[in-house]
């Protein structure tokens, strides 16, 4: 039986050991036995504060709070320790705020934009940025009913909206009618009806135009037309007005020798006689060939044609 009770009293003394170790393990886990530095913070409220929360800086805790107290000026002082291996995270340009959001609780943050600036010193007090995001919750549910008050003004059946809606029903429906958008723009549908009638006009009217061209350029360029036979006649012009100057230099040659030669009289009179003739002939057919031209020629009925 002694034996047995040393056992458990050993027993007893190690379990306890062990409580022991576990709690001194933990506390020096949650840097209880660490040095630290105190920092006060002064905020207008300590809504949301509770002791043992976190200063984080940059995501990363550096300190916690140890006590929330109330200021002679009426303003919450918040205390932190912060471990001196965290401390030259905090710079004397170094900003503090307190962030309550709607999800979530509140949290203490540090902001240190310069590094290089002198440590904060120990015991410091700095003013604390206040950041609720509740206190906005009023003005955005006044927004909010305005925004449903001109909703609703803006939806309703005298609106200018369901106005414009119903002209632009009235519209499509037009667009979809006989006179589609013509009627539309014209406004009513006899106006859109002459429209159309004009249009109808100018359509058939071009047609007999076309025809028309078609026919005068057949009669003017096609076989057979009038420029092929206008251009023969010319042709056979151009061939009597060759013939009729050559019987003029014949004449003038004769001319000339019936004056040089005035004893030959009557050969002279003889081969004149001749000439008299071939040139009678070349005029009567340059004759025909101008009354030819008169009656194959359309655009001018009364021509004149002078002779030398």
């Amino acid at each position: 039986m002694a034996r047995v009770e040393l056992k458990a009293a050993a027993l007893l003394v190690l379990l306890a050991g062990l409580v022991i170790g576990s709690v001194l393990y933990v506390l020096y886990a949650r840097g209880a036995f660490e040095p630290t530095q105190r920092l006060v913070l002064l905020a207008d409220d300590s809504e949301g504060v509770t002791v043992g929360m976190d200063l984080t800086f940059s995501g990363f805790p550096i300190g916690r709070v140890r006590r929330v107290e109330l200021a002679s000026g009426g303003n919450a002082r918040i205390l932190i320790d912060v471990p001196t291996r965290d401390w030259h995270w905090l710079r004397q340009s170094s900003v503090f705020t307190l962030v309550r959001s709607l999800v979530g609780a509140t949290s203490i943050r540090a902001y240190s934009g310069v590094l290089t600036d002198p440590p904060l010193p120990a015991g410091a007090e700095r003013p604390v940025l206040s950041g609720d995001a509740t206190a906005e919750l009023p003005q955005l549910v006044s927004a909010t009913r305005e925004l449903v008050a001109n909703l609703g003004r803006l939806t309703a059946a005298d609106s200018a909206l369901a106005a414009t809606l119903f002209q632009l029903q009235s519209t499509t429906e037009r667009l979809n009618g006989r006179q589609g958008a013509l009627g539309v723009l014209m406004g009513n549908e006899a106006d859109a009806r002459q429209v159309v009638v004009a249009l109808e006009r100018s359509n058939a009217l071009l047609a007999r135009l076309e025809a028309l061209t078609a026919h005068t350029d057949q009669r003017l360029y096609g076989p057979g037309g009038l420029m092929q036979d206008t251009q023969a006649t010319v042709q056979q012009m151009h061939g009597l007005l060759v013939d009729a100057r050559a019987s003029l230099k014949k004449a003038d040659a004769i001319l000339v020798d019936a004056q040089a030669i005035a004893g030959q009289t009557r050969s002279a009179t003889a081969d004149l006689g001749a000439l008299r003739t071939e040139v009678e002939a070349s005029l009567r057919k340059v004759e025909r060939l101008v009354d030819e031209v008169n009656r194959r020629w359309p655009f001018a009925r009364d021509p004149e044609l002078k002779l030398p």
